[in-house]
Order: structure tokens, then sequence, then C-alpha cells
């Protein structure tokens, strides 16, 4: 006979069983960042690095503390003559002192004692009356220098000397005159003066 008309519609069936797992998807897109995780532990002390470029000159320090001077190293004389006409071949002794602080000039033997090793000047300006000079400048022994000044009668005249010499301490120095040129004068009015000082030392 006819197809009889369509039924209703009958109630949901059971839940199937889970199905196999499916082929493996294709990477999805990437996701937004996520918050940021605590601070990791300290990690080792690298290796040291290279030089750096100096720095910039600091300021001024402060001014600092006064050293100590070194001391200073003297040694002069200068002294007359007391009586005219010195006896000759020995030291003139120039006892009338003029300068003798560090006492390196004794009078009473007319020579000077090298105590502080260096260069020194000498200088003698004597006053010559009646009779010729021959005056000798002696250092160490040795007759270094010479000169003389030739008068008669009762004329009156200057004899004047300068030099330079290197000494060792314990060194002497002194003047002499020659026998028969020793017409070294002094007089109130008159005077005749023998000077040394230390240049610089050595």
């Amino acid at each position: 006979g006819e197809m009889g008309d369509e039924g209703i519609q009958g109630v949901d069936g059971k839940q199937g069983e889970k199905g196999e797992q499916g082929r493996k998807g294709e990477k999805g897109d990437l996701g937004p960042a996520g918050v940021a995780g605590p601070s990791g532990p300290k990690g080792v002390a690298g290796s040291k690095g290279g030089r750096g470029a100096p720095g910039k000159k600091g300021s001024r320090g402060a001014k600092g503390a006064r050293g100590d001077t070194a001391k200073l190293l003297r040694s002069a004389f200068s002294a007359g003559l007391s009586k005219p006409f010195p006896p000759p071949n020995v030291p003139i002794r120039f006892d009338k002192i003029l300068y003798n602080d560090q006492e390196d000039y004794n009078p009473s033997t007319g020579k000077f004692n090298c105590s502080v090793p260096g260069a020194y000047v000498f200088a003698y300006h004597l006053t010559v009356r009646g009779r010729p000079a021959r005056v000798s400048l002696v250092a160490r022994n040795r007759k270094v220098a010479k000169a003389r000044e030739t008068l008669y009668g009762q004329e009156i005249d200057q004899a004047s000397f300068l030099t330079v010499l290197k000494l060792s301490a314990g060194d002497q120095v002194w003047l002499e005159v020659a026998r028969d040129w020793n017409g070294v004068y002094v007089s109130a009015e008159d005077d005749s003066i023998f000077t040394g000082f230390l240049l610089y030392p050595d």
C-alpha cells in the first residue's frame, strides 16, 4: 500500500564512547607576553675587564706641612793685621778678627782650616810701605799664587789679590811674605786684611 505519514522525532540517544586521538594540529599563533617572573639567583663573577681611560685631573690638594730645611753649610772669615812688617817665610798672623763665627780661621797661627769641602774664595788687601812686599798664598803647604809690590822710601801703596780654590776637609790656607820683601804695613789709618769664604760646598 502507500507509504504512511512521517513519524514523530525520537529522543536523543546516549553519548557515544570517546573517540581515538586525532592528528597533531598546526602551530598556533604567538600569545601575548606573560607577567615577569621573579628575579633569578646572582650569577658568577665575570672575568676582569680591560683598563679604562684615565680620569679627569683631580682638584688641588691641601698644602702640606713644612718640611725640615737642610742645614746651611757656612765657612767664612776676615781678619786684619795688628803689627806692621810681619816675619818672613812663616804664616802671617792676622790677629784682629773682623769675622770668624765658625772659627775656621786660627788667629794664633794665621792659618785657615777647611771644615767644609768645596770651592772657596780667598782675597787680601794689604797696605805696603817703605819696602817691597812679595806675598804668597799657601794652600796644602804649596805656594799656589804669588804677587809682589815694589816700594822704597816712605811711599805707601795697596796690594790686592783674589782667587778661587777647591779644598778638602783638613786643608790649610795662609799668607806668607818672603825675606827682605816683607813691607806689609798697618797703622791707625791703614789696614791689611786677609779674607776667605765658602763659595759653594761639594
